[in-house]
Order: structure tokens, then C-alpha cells, then sequence
């Protein structure tokens, strides 16, 4: 029997290449040798998750985005 909620999907990936310091890679690899973060991939959406939205709530605070009243 199918749900009657629409299944949910992964979101579309995008393939991009960066440039860290030789640090940061040595602190994901920690990361995942402790078994926190499952790959260098993850560890990077979730930093970059973690920025976009305390910067989002930084700019909503300072009135960035009108609110509907």
C-alpha cells in the first residue's frame, strides 16, 4: 500500500571542487576516524548547513528580511 504523503527525495547534488588548509583536512580526517562524521563530504554540509544558517538568522535580526505582519 502507498503512502498518501509524497515521498521524499534526495536533494540534487553538485559536484564543486575547493581548496581547504592542510589543517582542516587533518581535523575532518579526526572527525571521522572518531566516527562523527561519516565523510569529508558530510563534515563540509554540515559546516557550510551550520554558516548559511547562523548567517541567515544574523541578517533576520538586523532587519535584512521584512517580516509579514
Amino acid at each position: 500500500m502507498m503512502s498518501s504523503e509524497k515521498e521524499k527525495t534526495k536533494p540534487k547534488m553538485v559536484n564543486i571542487t575547493i581548496n581547504l588548509p592542510e589543517i582542516y583536512d587533518q581535523n575532518i580526517q579526526k572527525l571521522i576516524k572518531m566516527k562523527i562524521v561519516p565523510s569529508r563530504s558530510e563534515a563540509i554540509r554540515i559546516a557550510l548547513r551550520e554558516f548559511l544558517h547562523n548567517e541567515y538568522n544574523n541578517l533576520k535580526l538586523l532587519g535584512f528580511f521584512e517580516e509579514n505582519v
